[in-house]
């Protein structure tokens, strides 16, 4: 039987008293929302944290709204609410996309965007997505607030920069007009972890690249994006030439390691493929929804 090391349970009602107790408990304490990676690490003693600290009740970071010109995301929000939010249909397809091949509805209804992103896992879903959508975590502690772009919160495999004594409290995306999105995804079986996946969003000036991202998962690519094929798109008509470059700078640039999933040169051709289907399809979306947001359920 696999069972966990004894711990100290504590249940938050308030971010205050979370970090109350995570600094009453100290550096070997963690947070536990969804809990679907932290338990079962705890039961194979991958993780063997002295107190857990049940953030469960906090339905004040359960939110999915407009803040200026950003959509703001609490880290408490579980997958499904962003797979059925209205509002981030309307402004980025990208979130539907991805949610629906993240796990399955089990997971969904428990798992939470900030369990997600904190668990730093190489193949996650939304860690591309937010990459791709350049967007920035809010982290709280007792000493106050700071922002961290998402192109550098995550430091290595499950290392983020969210330090001892710290809550991710909110995700923020900015708000673009002109835009398409789109997400990609090869996997074994459904709901499996990625063989590879790639998101991309594209704003266009005319007929003009005037904005894009590309997030790439489970095949190494730093910080889940490729800014080179981005800087390489910016500014340029996306015809089939530009979009194929694109691609292969993606493909050349990740670094997957061959394992049950398929060989390296493999993972390569799917990064290549994926990427161009996104951004393919970002670009059909982007001209159909020029009036503002997104259109959904627009594809080439």
């Amino acid at each position: 039987m696999q069972v966990p090391a004894p711990f100290t349970y504590e249940r938050a009602g308030s971010v205050d008293e979370a970090l109350a107790l995570l600094g009453r408990y100290g550096p070997e304490a963690r947070l536990v929302a969804g809990g679907h990676s932290l338990l079962p690490m705890m039961k194979l003693r991958l993780a063997r944290p002295e107190a857990l600290v049940d953030i469960n009740g906090l339905a004040d970071l359960d939110y999915i709204r407009v803040d200026g010109d950003h959509l703001a995301i609490g880290a408490m929000t579980r997958h499904a609410a962003v797979l059925e939010s209205p509002l981030l249909g309307e402004h980025y397809r990208i979130f539907a996309e991805a949610e629906r091949v993240i796990a399955d509805p089990l997971v969904r209804n428990r798992g939470t965007v900030g369990g997600s992103l904190c668990q730093a896992d190489p193949s996650e879903d939304l860690s591309a997505v937010f990459a791709a959508l350049r967007g920035e975590v809010v982290i709280r502690s007792t000493s106050g607030v700071r922002r961290v772009p998402l192109r550098e919160f995550h430091v290595g495999p499950y290392e983020t920069a969210v330090g001892d004594g710290e809550i991710l409290v909110e995700v923020r995306v900015p708000i673009r007009t002109s835009v398409g999105s789109a997400y990609e995804k090869v996997e074994r079986r459904a709901g499996d972890w990625s063989i590879a996946a790639a998101g991309a969003f594209v704003t266009l000036d005319g007929d003009v690249v005037s904005d894009v991202g590309i997030g790439i998962t489970a095949v190494g690519s730093e910080h889940f994006t490729c800014p080179q094929a981005e800087a390489a798109l910016l500014g340029k008509r996306p015809d089939d030439a530009a979009l194929g470059a694109a691609a292969a700078i993606c493909a050349a640039s990740c670094n997957p390691t061959a394992d049950q999933r398929g060989p390296e040169d493999y993972k390569r051709h799917l990064v290549g493929v994926l990427v161009g289907r996104a951004l393919r399809r970002s670009i059909s979306a982007a001209r159909v929804g020029s009036d503002g947001g997104e259109t959904r359920g627009v594809d080439d």
